[in-house]
């Protein structure tokens, strides 16, 4: 099976669509930086990490088997700065089952940036994909994470203590889900 979406895919603030080359600067703006490292499991990346991720990020626009990504760039709609990243994994065929993510640069945390970029990667799996579950996972620290994840209607499921060892330390982990009909019954589609 293969999918590809649209793109861009809009919503009221921003413009999801795929990396470029270009984008290094930006991305590197807000994954080089500590405070945004803090609840992922690498420290913050230098510009040469940043170069190499953001040429994997190009050719990840689309699903043709189990396992695939689609990240995309968060770009605000009045300006065209690319200000985040959401992503949509495809975790099992058979199931029905993806995945999504988000990182956003601190400079625009509080203005409900990735609810919204995350709600349209909900939309793309399970409209436009034909998804039945969706989950998301964050370090049990990163309380603005889990709350996104309970705005969008999302569930805790498990709270893993002493998951696995990252930066010297035993870490924790939320995971949150939501089924399709969830979503639907309330998103109104």
């Amino acid at each position: 099976m293969f999918f590809q979406p649209d793109y861009p895919v809009e919503t009221a603030r921003l413009r999801l669509r795929p990396f470029t080359r270009g984008d290094v600067d930006a991305v590197f703006a807000y994954r080089g930086r500590e405070d945004v490292a803090r609840f992922l499991s690498d420290e913050p990346i230098t510009r040469a990490e940043c170069a190499e991720i953001v040429q994997q990020r190009v050719g990840q626009i689309f699903f043709a088997r189990e396992g695939d990504r689609i990240v995309l760039g968060a770009e605000l709609e009045e300006s065209g700065l690319l200000v985040g990243e959401v992503s949509l994994i495809w975790r099992h065929a058979d199931w029905q089952q993806g995945e999504i993510g988000y990182i956003f640069h601190p400079q625009v945390h509080g203005r409900g940036l990735a609810t919204e970029a995350a709600q349209a990667m909900l939309a793309l799996g399970f409209v436009s994909f034909g998804l039945h579950r969706i989950s998301a996972r964050c370090d049990a620290r990163n309380t603005a994470s889990a709350r996104v994840m309970e705005r969008l209607g999302m569930r805790r499921e498990a709270h893993f203590r002493d998951l696995s060892r990252s930066k010297g330390r035993w870490d924790q982990e939320f995971v949150y889900a939501i089924l399709a009909e969830e979503w639907r019954a309330g998103s109104g589609d």
